[in-house]
């Protein structure tokens, strides 16, 4: 293990870059397997659970680990392309031994896991090392004392436990993307993602459920409660939260709309009124929309909103008053990049481009995919019959939609894109050792 640092903390593995010889990136950590053997044997490092494109989770050995460093994890390249299962003897360090608690040995000290080193021992192997503990907060304050002991000076971390919490593993599924918190998500035994699920906030839930496969979605929104569901539902894009109602059965999805803010369901029973694959079924009502009189400044300081996607911060769509969807009158569209060369004072309405045909609600999947192909655009206005503005299809939404069912719980197919797999090897014989 040329350059690598004698000690690695676990959780600040999680979502390095994982790359082959050639500097082309294969993956990404995502937790790392152990074998527990006792309470003062130091656990053996099997390797790493890495996700590769579209999802799958495979397993890497510690063997095929060349080096690690701050930012990214290097491999030899040569990669077995089973989807990783998890055995009965095996411990997930993040999904599993994280918010443990545990007892300092000698001090008495209780408290839980919030992370995790591993180092190599002489004989090469990688091992765990150390463990860092956190006391609960005393008092006033919010975080009690921290602790990193040796492996040995701690108890409690091979017993199994019925309630354990999920702060240390929420607070690591909060520095993530949401693309990312979703996968890990995703992998949790099922205890494990209850509790991150109970103790995340709505908006956070709502963040990655939107990048969750439809099933995930269903099955989490049926475990918190048609209260919790319904405010969740909310706190989602609104053409994400009408596509995953969609897949709720009627009398569920009738309960949802109910107990939601009677505006919030009046836009999505909208949606949800449009056929299947239409630009009117995948598009968002949520649009930056302003008025001709509004200034560029007016504009410019709307779309640094970070809540904003990328593709829905390219343009501001003019309309008449109203300024909600369906809007008054659709005057035009100004594009983020023209904006940026006006004078802030000069009003929106002269940055506006009035050549693009705007797209209609009935508007098939292909039909749009061409539209923002012709144009080079990431985004485009849908309007009715009466010239209103109803909402704003996307390219990412479009691309929901080009891509295959449940795109995201897919793995590697044959021909699979160049630079992200390299070098597979052939699957070890059932039953054979991960090493």
């Amino acid at each position: 293990m040329s350059s690598t640092p004698t000690r690695v903390y676990t959780a600040r593995l999680v979502g390095l870059p994982i790359f082959d010889p050639q500097g082309d990136q294969v993956g990404k950590v995502r937790d790392v397997v152990v074998v527990l053997r006792s309470e003062t044997s130091q656990p053996r490092v099997l390797g790493l659970v890495a996700e590769v494109f579209g999802r799958r989770r495979i397993f890497v050995p510690m063997t095929r680990v060349t080096n690690i460093d701050s930012g990214q994890v290097y491999t030899t390249g040569l990669l077995n392309m089973r989807r990783f299962e998890q055995r009965s003897t095996e411990t997930l360090v993040i999904g599993q031994m994280l918010d443990h608690s545990v007892t300092i040995v000698g001090t008495g000290v209780t408290g839980t896991v919030y992370d995790v080193a591993m180092e190599q021992a002489r004989n090469r192997d990688w091992v765990l090392s150390r463990v860092a503990v956190q006391e609960p907060g005393k008092g006033l304050r919010r975080r009690g004392q921290s602790h990193v002991v040796a492996w040995d000076e701690v108890t409690g971390l091979t017993r199994r436990e019925d309630s354990q919490g999920a702060t240390q593993l929420l607070h690591a599924l909060n520095e993530m993307r949401p693309a990312d918190a979703a996968s890990v998500l995703h992998d949790l035994p099922q205890d494990r993602q209850l509790a991150v699920v109970a103790a995340i906030d709505d908006e956070r839930l709502a963040d990655v459920l939107e990048e969750m496969s439809e099933e995930d979605q269903v099955q989490i929104l049926g475990r918190i409660g048609t209260e919790r569901a319904a405010d969740v539902l909310e706190e989602m894009s609104p053409d994400d939260a009408a596509d995953l109602i969609n897949e709720l059965p009627t009398e569920t999805a009738e309960l949802l709309l109910d107990l939601m803010e009677p505006e919030e369901a009046k836009d999505l029973r909208r949606l949800m009124s449009y056929v299947d694959d239409t630009a009117g079924a995948m598009m968002t009502p949520e649009a930056v929309i302003l008025g001709p009189d509004a200034t560029v400044a007016d504009a410019l300081a709307l779309v640094r909103d970070p809540d904003l996607t990328p593709s829905l911060a390219a343009c501001v769509y003019v309309c008449r008053q109203p300024l909600e969807t369906p809007t008054g009158r659709f005057l035009g569209v100004a594009h983020l990049q023209r904006l940026l060369r006006e004078p802030p004072s000069s009003l929106v309405a002269g940055a506006m481009d009035e050549t693009l045909e705007n797209v209609r609600p009935e508007a098939s999947v292909d039909e749009v995919a061409a539209h923002l192909a012709f144009y080079n655009l990431v985004a485009a206005p849908v309007t009715d019959d009466g010239g209103h503005l109803v909402g704003v299809v996307t390219v990412d939404d479009l691309l929901d939609h080009l891509l295959p069912e449940n795109w995201r719980d897919r793995g590697t197919r044959s021909g699979r894109r160049p630079g992200l797999v390299t070098g597979a090897a052939s699957t070890p014989p059932r039953g054979a050792s991960r090493g």
